[in-house]
């Protein structure tokens, strides 16, 4: 996906649905006591939630990039153009955990924990299998590639998954803000980028 004029609107329309979200979140004083709010999961956060959030995050796509050395993976990995990365960075964490981490929730509180849980792994398939690493559509048409990196990429994809429920529904994040996951996903794909751009697999602007 490096075409760059669906790049930028899919990148206005994430940075939009932010910008909602925000609104959402400031307006929430002004909500009475226990409405809901229009978008998911628009509560503060303490700020141990994010950096853990984020230290999680981080581990494991350390974790991710040694097990591709060790496998002899490395040399496989997709090359990234800056804008998409802009892409990945800013919008495609917004709009992703609001309809993962957001919609895409049961609620523990009322459905229980192991319900919690449960929906959060098969939500998790659904957002790994949604990752085009063990599939392409190309010019060639749509074929799958069940080789080694695509089912070790779409593993990682889905642990992070996992990783960004647990910062949603843990006790660390009282009030189950997205906050924690925004920040957890941005900095993950930040560290993709930086690793593809001291490993030469930067293409360019566009």
């Amino acid at each position: 996906m490096n075409n760059p004029l669906l790049l930028l609107l899919m990148t206005g329309v994430g940075l939009y649905f932010g910008k909602l979200w925000r609104d959402d979140l400031r307006a929430g004083a002004s909500r009475a006591a226990g409405a809901p709010s229009p978008l998911p999961g628009a509560t503060h956060a303490p700020m141990r939630a994010v950096i853990i959030a984020i230290a999680g995050a981080l581990v494991i796509l350390g974790l991710e990039t040694w097990g591709e050395i060790a496998l002899g993976l490395a040399s496989e990995q997709s090359k990234m153009t800056v804008l998409f990365a802009i892409y990945s960075m800013f919008a495609a964490p917004l709009v992703e955990e609001i309809i993962f981490r957001g919609y895409l929730v049961v609620n523990p509180e009322k459905q229980g924990r192991s319900a919690a849980w449960l929906g959060a792994l098969g939500a998790s398939l659904v957002f790994a299998a949604l990752h085009p690493f063990l599939w392409k559509n190309d010019d060639a048409g749509f074929t799958f590639t069940f080789d080694a990196k695509g089912w070790f990429s779409t593993a990682a994809v889905f642990a992070t998954s996992l990783w960004l429920y647990a910062a949603r529904l843990a006790a660390w994040n009282p009030q189950r803000s997205l906050l924690p996951c925004f920040a957890g996903h941005a900095a993950k794909n930040l560290g993709v980028f930086a690793i593809k751009a001291g490993t030469g697999f930067v293409a360019g602007w566009w």
